[in-house]
């Protein structure tokens, strides 16, 4: 039997998503050191991309209005591009599609060039090297006095804090924690939605963007389903060309869209052309356990998002919550896990700082 790891960092990352490493570049910054446990054997948790397309699975557009994500942007020297919105849109109904006069469906909004996960793949590579520990799902937490413990199949791993950068929902019903957390807590986490957790996304790869050529904006509000909206997912230039769309889970044991059902709606929609893809990738994150719990689809209390109980450091003050659901501004987006991310680093440091003025 192999021997198990004891490892003692200052801070214990639980989550390899934008927001598990924004953490750790603010605190290894400030000289803390940190071991992140990603569950995957990968960086970027809800943002999915397919490489080198950069066509994207999970997380897509940044907004204007969010300044972390632009400066982050900028200090890693990403390329990014306008979201295509010129054209008509369309509806859906029972009755048929109807093509309105304009975009009303689209905002102005920017996209990744190379997709929205090397974003994540950038934050990792200024991390220092063995930072990131992958394939190291933590099945508990536990806290006294004089420290907190991630537990994983492979070790533990001791440290004075623990940024939890998962789901909430998803932390509560995979991880045991000692001592319990408070009831309110507890009733608050587990039913707080997991964003992107009962969304299949839908993606239908093309030749060329042929709607564009029709005057379209490939946007487009269905209350038929199964996508209920879909967009425009074309690269710079309209290189990749290609739609996207979100197809919502009702019941627990709903099967994913077939693809069989995509193509006749988007044939419906955008014509017959749209029924010939070169590529059709469907991605259901229900089954994305590292994601999603059982029973995702239940969760519906999106009121929670940003509730104030998050804000506060749990567990003898050691537990900090850094999951975009947990954000008070931009829950939801990638915005919203740096601004959650940024609280969670800034509390440690607080703590850290007043420990070594004493």
């Amino acid at each position: 039997m192999a021997e198990l790891d004891n490892i003692s960092v200052d801070v214990v990352v639980i989550g390899a998503g934008i927001g598990g490493l924004a953490a750790a570049r603010e605190l290894t910054a400030k000289g803390l050191s940190v071991a992140i446990l990603e569950a995957r054997d990968r960086v970027g948790g809800r943002l999915l991309s397919i490489s080198p397309s950069g066509i994207d699975l999970g997380a897509t557009w940044f907004w204007p209005n969010e300044p972390r994500i632009t400066k982050l942007i900028s200090d890693l020297g990403l390329e990014t591009f306008l979201q295509y919105t010129s054209g008509d849109a369309v509806y859906e109904t029972v009755r048929g599609v109807e093509r309105t006069q304009g975009n009303l469906i689209d905002v102005y909004s920017s996209r990744f060039t190379h997709g929205a996960q090397p974003l994540a793949q950038a934050l990792a590579d200024e991390l220092p090297a063995g930072v990131i520990r992958f394939d190291e799902p933590v099945t508990s937490v536990r806290a006294s006095s004089d420290n907190i413990e991630a537990h994983t199949q492979n070790g533990v791993f001791s440290a004075q804090h623990i940024v939890l950068a998962v789901p909430p929902a998803l932390a509560v019903s995979s991880i045991r924690f000692n001592p319990t957390l408070s009831e309110k807590l507890y009733g608050v986490a587990k039913i707080t939605p997991v964003w992107m957790g009962a969304i299949t996304k839908v993606v239908a790869v093309y030749s060329e963007p042929f709607w564009r050529e029709d005057g379209l904006a490939g946007s487009a509000i269905s209350y038929v389903g199964p996508m209920r909206e879909v967009h425009d997912m074309s690269g710079p230039e309209g290189e990749p060309a290609a739609l996207f769309g979100f197809a919502p889970t009702m019941t627990i044991r709903q099967p994913t869209v077939s693809a069989e059902e995509v193509l006749r709606q988007l044939i419906s929609l955008f014509g017959d052309k749209a029924g010939h893809p070169e590529k059709l990738l469907i991605h259901d994150w229900r089954y994305e356990r590292f994601t999603s719990p059982p029973a995702v689809v239940r969760l519906i209390a999106y009121n929670t998002f940003g509730h104030s109980i998050y804000a506060e450091p749990q567990m003898n003050g050691r537990l900090h919550w850094a999951s975009t659901e947990t954000a008070q501004e931009n829950p939801g987006h990638i915005e919203g896990a740096l601004a959650a991310a940024e609280r969670a680093a800034n509390a440690v440091i607080r703590t850290e700082s007043g420990a070594a003025s004493e």
